[in-house]
């Protein structure tokens, strides 16, 4: 489980080191820095996929990213006391990403890269990556540093040198992942790789949750949502069937869903509703209760990841389901870590009332992402590497 969330210089979050627990659940006002703050998880998730300097170009590009403030906010500029200004910086600019679990964490820096004629002078740099052993960095429980190309980890009470040569652009973990020699990166990259995202599930009338699919075993629901059909079969034939039948229950009393598979390996979904001579196929039914059923064989697949972040998983559902919603959400989190990111009061109540929901509350300030009644002395204790 994540302990530990630390953004410096991603756009509204200048300097954000947050505490998490089982059920995360983040709100707050628009424009408060929800989507930021998830957008940072995202951004550290593609350090796993070699992506990450991809991801930044997709939006916008490094400077378009970091934070636009001064590098330093005063007390007088709080009080209103002098002008919002900056001044000559006295630190690289650099976009930082970490966090830290039970057993290790992990930082990378990205910068720009020094001037240069190529096409591509406009890309990130990866400056520095470092993972180390327990809960905050530490020199001494440092385990492999990446400065530049050049990356070491720790042999005994020194370092050696494994590779000199490392690109600009590639993280650690796309190149050094090796079981013998450097198992802590292995055991970093799958972890996260294995993180789950969903804010995107397709409801429109061409969404593929609504046609017939070939379908396989499915552990790990589609992101648009596509294997729904066979993702609910698993459930039904591996799973808990018992929680998904009590599932559907509870939001739509009276009513079941029914997967037919034919023998060439198409699956289609049947809602059977309390009232009707005939069950509705995926393509009848409305974008809430497609997409409720999308939630449940996301929230109940039988094999859940060690991370597993919702994105607004109110869009499209009626109040009435979002208390159905919550008691899913707080299910799945008794066996995994959950983020939710919500603005919708009904499930942001729901959620929040449960007493292992940690409540992540924004608000800006002079254009920084601020946690609610989280001060300094309340934050974790988190060291960037130098």
């Amino acid at each position: 489980m994540l302990n530990t969330l630390a953004v410096s210089n991603y756009r509204s979050l200048q300097k954000s080191v947050i505490p998490l627990g089982q059920l995360n659940l983040i709100t707050g006002p628009n424009g408060s820095g929800k989507s930021n703050l998830y957008r940072s998880l995202r951004l550290l998730a593609e350090t796993a996929q070699t992506g990450v300097v991809g991801a930044l170009a997709r939006e916008g590009g490094l400077e378009s990213t970091l934070w636009a403030g001064p590098e330093k906010i005063s007390r007088e500029m709080r009080e209103g006391k002098t002008s919002i200004q900056g001044g000559p910086r006295k630190d690289s600019i650099r976009l930082r990403l970490g966090f830290a679990d039970d057993e290790f964490g992990y930082a990378i820096s990205l910068g720009l890269p020094p001037p240069s004629r190529s096409a591509f002078a406009l890309d990130p740099e990866i400056k520095r990556e470092s993972i180390w052993a327990g809960p905050f960095y530490r020199p001494s429980s440092l385990l492999v540093d990446r400065l530049g190309p050049v990356v070491k980890r720790r042999n005994g009470r020194g370092f050696e040198v494994v590779a000199q040569h490392m690109n600009a652009y590639d993280s650690l973990f796309g190149q050094l992942a090796d079981p013998n020699a450097m198992p802590e990166v292995l055991r970093l990259r799958e972890n996260i790789r294995a993180w789950r995202f969903y804010d995107q599930f397709r409801t429109d009338q061409d969404a593929p949750s609504r046609l017939p699919q070939l379908g396989t075993r499915t552990f790990a629901l589609r992101h648009d949502g596509g294997d729904l059909a066979a993702a609910l079969q698993t459930i039904l034939e591996i799973g808990d069937d018992n929680a998904l039948h009590a599932a559907i229950g509870d939001a739509f009393p009276g009513s079941h869903v029914s997967i037919v598979s034919q023998r060439d390996g198409w699956f289609a979904v049947e809602f059977h509703q309390q009232g009707l001579l005939r069950p509705l196929a995926a393509a009848e039914l409305s974008d809430g209760t497609l997409r409720y059923l999308l939630w449940v064989a996301a929230l109940l697949t039988p094999r859940l990841p060690p991370l597993m972040v919702l994105n607004e998983p109110e869009t499209s559902l009626h109040p009435d389901l979002l208390p159905a919603l919550a008691r899913l959400i707080v299910r799945a989190s008794s066996h995994t870590q959950v983020w939710v990111v919500s603005h919708a009061n009904q499930l942001v109540s729901a959620l929040g009332s449960h007493p292992v929901c940690h409540l992540i509350e924004l608000k800006k300030d002079l254009g920084q992402t601020l946690v609610m009644g989280l001060g300094v002395l309340d934050e974790p204790t988190w060291h960037w590497p130098n």
